[in-house]
Parts: C-alpha cells; structure tokens; sequence
C-alpha cells in the first residue's frame, strides 16, 4: 500500500530554519552492534521547523528516508550506522516521495472490540470489552504471524467477517457440510492463503508477553481492555493507549495504563506500563505462555540479560503452520523461569496450558514499566528457536545502548 504522507496535509510544517540552510541531524552509535534500518527520534520543538511549505530528509548519498510525525511531537525515521561510527542526515525542503505504510492498525468492533495492528514483520491482536462481556477469558496479547511486508490484516478481517461469506457457510451447514468447511477454510485467517495466518493460542493466560501484576506469588490477570486511543497510525509507528478495568491487590483499585508502540521493521512492541493508586512496591512480571509438556527445551529465561524467549508449537502443530518465536526484554528483570500450572489449573482455569515462562521486576509505585515483546516466525526470517534467541539477545543489547541523535550545530 503506497501512501504519499505529506504530514498533516503538507501546512504542518514549512522549511525556511535557521536563515533557509538544511538541518544537519547526527545520528551516533556507541555500541559494538550495527545498526540497520533502526527508527531514531528527534523532537521536533528542538529541530524548531517553522509551519509552511514541506521538507524531506535525506542521507549522504542524497536519497529520500520516509519520516512520520508523532503524536508526542518527535520526527521519527529510519537510519543505517555501522558500529562505533556516526552518520549525518540532512533536513532540507522538498516534496516528499511515496513510501509504503509499514505500521497500522485499528480497533474492529465487528470483532468484538478487538484491537489489531502490524508492520512489515509481524502482526498482533488484543482484546476488548465486548468480548469480555461474552464471558470468554482471553487476557494475554495474540500473535498473528504474516509472510508479506505489506499490510495484511484488514484483508483477514474482510474475509473472516464478510456477512454474506458466513451466511452462505450457514446454509450449506444444513445440506453440505463438507461444502461449508471447504467455503471457511477458503475466508478464514486461520488458514495460511500465502501470507501468514492466527494460529497462536491465548486463551486464558498471558498470551505472547502481557505483562500483570504478581501477589504472594499468584499472577493478578488483567482482563480486556475498557477504553482505547489510538495515537500514531503509520507510516512507520503504531501507537494506542488502553486503559483497564480495575484490578483488587491487597485491598486497593488498581487502575493499569498501558501505551503500546510498534515501529517498521522490529519484532517488537515497546509498552510502557503505569499501575495507577498502587500503595507499595510489588512484583510485576512479563509472561509467555507455554503450550508444550516438553517446554523446557525450548524455552530461554535470563533475569542478567532480561529476556525470555519461547519456540511456540502453534495452535494445529500438524497443519504445516510452522513455529511461533515469542520473546520479552524486561530491561529491570530481577529474575526469570519458567512456572507450571497444577493439573487443576492447568486443565480447569487456564485452557490445557502448560504454565509460562516468566520475567519477573519490581514496580514501584508512580513508576512507569517499560518493556518490549513481540513474536517471529520459522516461516519468515528465523528458521530456528536459535535464530530467535540471537535476535533476542541482539535487541537486548540495543535496547540498553540507545543511539544518540542531535543536531549538528
């Protein structure tokens, strides 16, 4: 999807700083890791760009980047820099090229309130209060893996929810059965069409890295979100904000904020969590949900290096779809491992899961969590739970040597 993003229809912001010279921005890098295609982000009151005609910027070579306006006024956009070097890029005016939407989403109220969003690499899903009041327990993040750099999951809603589609899958039910299941599979997102499917389970539990509170040692479940706004929308950033329902811990109404980003070209999403009216300092963890008796092998938790990881079999292991890399970078993570459900919990409370793999820090109160998890899969960029890991570490460390962005003066 080709989208000409002319900034809030090209009167945002005009070119005439600093006596009519470009803007010369330096972008460093400190650490031993090239960096590749990495969104940076500079505020645009430093940058101080006067409110009429456009700009575009470009690197040494003299070629257009795609750049976003966010919603907490930073100019965002992609940049390349070898280990242990710095890169210029330049500001100056011009007419902005056409450039792919790599970041989107939406909330879907004719699918029970969810809310869905991806970017080149991966997609994911969370729920809302209409699919609360249903009664169904689905309180962790859904994975929807894609084989494609475009958008794909507006196309997957129109299919799954096409109203005649289902209508006529109803009649044939009564008189051709086989008929009506060869018409699902034929719209279904569960179903690979060439580009990826939904076939990660969440169920009752945490789901692909939701983060929640932990007491005396038991997992404090937040259940869909009640309240919803979006605040960057593409090309390169997706941005919601979800306020929850009130939780009980020990005694007080915990209001959860949650601020979710995903940008082009990462695995993952960075959330920034705020548990609001919480009295006293209290764990907190970030989990991925295990689905495999034999996890163990296929799982990594690292409290020095703040990540866990886990190689998800899939919803129908014997459906060819692959497998499913989960991870999370708890940057202020104390501890991490795995925890297993008891039988009863386990096939009573928690849908036949097997337990989860957990990071687990301490909130304190009127701080804010920062974290970030997302997925991958073996269908597209890592063939292996190793490939992942590499990744996983790989981002660790970027995450804690952040690239330095300034203007060149």
């Amino acid at each position: 999807m080709k989208k000409l993003f002319l900034l809030l229809l090209i009167a945002v912001f005009g070119f005439s700083c600093n006596n009519g010279k470009n803007i010369k921005i330096s972008v460093k890098n400190d650490s031993a890791i090239d960096r590749e295609n990495e969104i940076v982000e500079i505020s645009i009151d430093e940058l101080a760009l006067p409110d009429t005609a456009q700009f575009i910027i470009v690197d040494a070579q003299g070629g257009q980047l795609p750049y976003q306006l966010t919603y907490d006024g930073k100019l965002i956009f992609p940049v390349t820099v070898k280990a242990n070097s710095a890169v210029e890029y330049t500001i100056q005016a011009g007419v902005p090229e056409a450039y792919d939407t790599l970041a989107c989403g939406r909330q879907y109220p004719e699918r029970v309130d969810d809310i869905a969003w991806e970017n080149d690499k991966i997609a994911f899903r969370t729920y809302g209060p209409a699919l609360q009041a249903t009664g169904e327990r689905a309180f962790g993040y859904d994975v929807w893996v894609k084989s494609v750099s475009e958008p794909v999951v507006e196309k997957r809603y129109e299919g799954e929810l096409n109203p005649e589609t289902k209508a006529r899958i109803d009649e044939l039910k009564k008189t051709d059965p086989k008929a009506a299941d060869e018409l699902y599979k034929s719209v279904s997102y569960h179903v690979d069409h060439g580009n990826g499917l939904d076939c990660y389970k969440v169920g009752p539990t945490l789901g692909g890295g939701t983060a929640a509170l932990m007491v005396n040692d038991t997992i404090i479940y937040p259940y869909c979100y009640k309240t919803f706004e979006i605040l960057d929308n593409g090309p390169l950033r997706f941005s919601v904000k979800l306020t929850y329902n009130p939780l009980i811990v020990n005694g007080d109404s915990i209001i959860e904020t949650r601020l979710i980003s995903l940008d082009a070209g990462s695995q993952l999403n960075k959330t920034v969590v705020v548990y609001d009216n919480l009295k006293e300092t209290t764990p907190v963890v970030a989990g991925i949900v295990l689905h495999d008796p034999e996890a163990s092998a296929k799982y990594a938790a690292s409290a020095e290096k703040g990540y866990i990881t886990y190689a998800d079999p899939t919803d129908n292991p014997n459906n060819n779809n692959g497998t499913i890399f989960v991870g999370a970078i708890l940057p202020t993570a104390k501890d991490a491992k795995a925890v297993y459900f008891g039988e009863k919990e386990k096939n009573e409370e928690r849908g036949g899961a097997d337990g989860h793999v957990l990071a687990i820090a301490d909130y304190a109160p009127g701080s804010e969590l920062v974290y970030y998890w997302g997925a991958g899969w073996s269908k597209y960029g890592f063939d292996t739970i190793d490939d992942w890991n590499a990744y996983i570490d790989k981002m660790a460390s970027i995450k804690s040597e952040p690239l330095t962005v300034s203007i060149v003066k």
